[in-house]
């Protein structure tokens, strides 16, 4: 009868020690760390777009997770000290927006917390990762493919603009993820017979002296690459560029923000995406093992009330193919 009594409880022990283990789990808070290049303001719609997408696989803040933000607020030699402060508070994920910057210096920070990347230009040629199907190491998420987008917003400007022969290249020289974004540019640049300048920006400051400088160079139109404080002051650059009257591409917010076309996926869209690498790993998965993903759906935008200012016919072609039209 002893046996039988001790078979029973080992049985009912066997049962409840898996519940009791997901009991555990489930009353676990998790520390989320956001680790951002420009300021909470200037990414807010790529903030709430990542708690939406943990909302909706049911993590809710203040009940099972916490989110630690840092904000570089544009100046990129801030980021390993933020990202100090998150290693310090033994958070279990890092995720980054902003663009190369901050994911590198998260990768320098720790080899052991797993990181998430988002808006990052080019993650092998980075060395972010090993590949994009086998990421190694702890860093995995999602890469923008930012050196073929540039290329392509060159592309879809000279066919907007077939008198344009010289186009500035609006740079911030310090994202690494620059040179690669370049060298792609200079291969479309021969064949549609351009010339490109770099105009190099660090931050809002410079900006007016910049489009000056393209004004009195006599170039005849603007391409602006994607980093973090340029996404974030799309208004100012659009307007700059609209008041040097020069023809003007970028992503798809720039040209709503009033630049002559915009081309690229839904930020807020990849940020939300960037949740189901977060619930993957703190169920467990390592980032390793998490194939980086790519955007897969690009939209075009073409701001007619812009190129009516600046005195532009956009070619019927062109406008067929839009995703969106922004009327005067």
């Amino acid at each position: 009868m002893r046996l039988i009594w001790l078979a029973v409880v080992l049985a009912f022990s066997l049962i409840l020690a898996p519940l009791a283990v997901e009991a555990q789990q489930a009353g676990k808070v998790y520390r989320i760390g956001f680790l951002g290049t420009a300021s909470a303001s200037g990414e807010a719609n790529r903030v709430e777009a990542l708690r939406a997408g943990l909302r909706d696989l049911g993590y809710v803040e203040g009940k099972n997770i916490v989110i630690e933000d840092r904000w570089a607020e544009g100046k990129y030699d801030r980021l390993p000290d933020l990202v100090a402060e998150l290693v310090a508070l033994k958070v279990d994920v890092i995720v980054t927006t902003g663009g190369t910057p901050p994911a590198l210096a998260a990768k320098q920070a720790t080899t052991t917390i797993p990181i998430v990347m988002t808006g990052v230009g080019d993650a092998v040629a980075t060395g972010l990762v090993s590949s994009l199907a086998r990421p190694g190491g702890n860093v995995t998420g999602l890469t923008d493919l930012v050196p073929e987008l540039m290329a392509k917003r060159l592309e879809l400007l000279k066919e907007a603009i077939p008198r344009a022969g010289r186009v500035a290249v609006l740079s911030n020289p310090d994202n690494p993820s620059g040179v690669g974004v370049f060298k792609a540019m200079e291969v479309t640049a021969r064949s549609l017979k351009v010339e490109l300048q770099k105009f190099g920006v660090r931050g809002p400051n410079e900006f007016e002296n910049a489009f000056s400088a393209m004004a009195k160079s006599g170039i005849d139109a603007v391409v602006v690459t994607q980093d973090s404080i340029f996404n974030a002051n799309v208004k100012t650059i659009a307007d700059l560029a609209a008041k040097k009257r020069l023809p003007s591409a970028g992503t798809k917010e720039f040209s709503e923000a009033g630049g002559s076309i915009g081309y690229g996926m839904n930020f807020p869209d990849n940020s939300r995406r960037a949740a189901y690498f977060v619930d993957k790993i703190l169920k467990g998965a390592k980032p390793a093992d998490l194939p980086v993903e790519q955007p897969t759906k690009f939209e075009l935008v073409i701001n007619l009330k812009t190129a009516k200012t600046l005195g532009l016919t956009i070619p019927q072609s062109l406008l067929v193919r839009a995703d969106k039209i922004i009327h005067p």
